[in-house]
């Protein structure tokens, strides 16, 4: 990548919001990462939330639909990844108890706490390994991640406005 390519990313507003959504389709970063991190870029608050939120939400439907074919597969092919495809599972499983109760609302209700262990991927794991079809799990995802957005829209201009003195 050249230095034009770059300066694109951080100096313009379509690569704020690119970089900004990239962010946010992390695992574990998410949109808890992605909001402050596209308003740290400079972007307005209207544009930084809803490129988090799509950058949160892009992997969801594919992490739904294809997680478990895409363990089979490492388990076959990648099998020095056994212990790592183990440990996911195991955490979907162990996350999905906290959904399977409340089904639904319980997977909105998980998406929506913007803390570690929770956020649209450890749901969209969860709800894959509790059958549950994508044409429920996915409006679920989408009202936890848009509800994590709001808290953390919330939460990041607290913080902007705490550490430059406007409180």
């Amino acid at each position: 990548m050249d230095m034009i390519s770059l300066a694109w990313l951080i100096e313009t507003t379509e690569g704020k919001l690119l970089l900004t959504m990239l962010v946010s389709m992390l695992p574990v970063i998410e949109l808890r990462g992605g909001l402050p991190f596209g308003v740290a870029l400079g972007l307005p608050y209207y544009l930084a939330f809803p490129a988090a939120v799509l950058g949160n939400l892009i992997p969801t439907p594919f992490i739904i639909v294809y997680i478990r074919r895409i363990f089979q597969l490492m388990r076959k092919y990648f099998p020095r990844l056994n212990g790592f495809v183990d440990r996911l599972e195991k955490k979907a499983h162990l996350k999905g108890k906290k959904v399977q109760k409340y089904q639904y609302l319980g997977l909105w209700l998980f998406v929506a706490i913007p803390l570690p262990g929770t956020g649209a991927w450890t749901g969209s794991l969860a709800a894959a390994f509790l059958g549950m079809r994508l044409k429920k799990a996915m409006p679920a995802v989408m009202l936890g991640v848009l509800t994590a957005g709001c808290i953390m829209l919330g939460l990041t201009h607290m913080g902007i406005n705490l550490f430059s003195g406007a409180v």
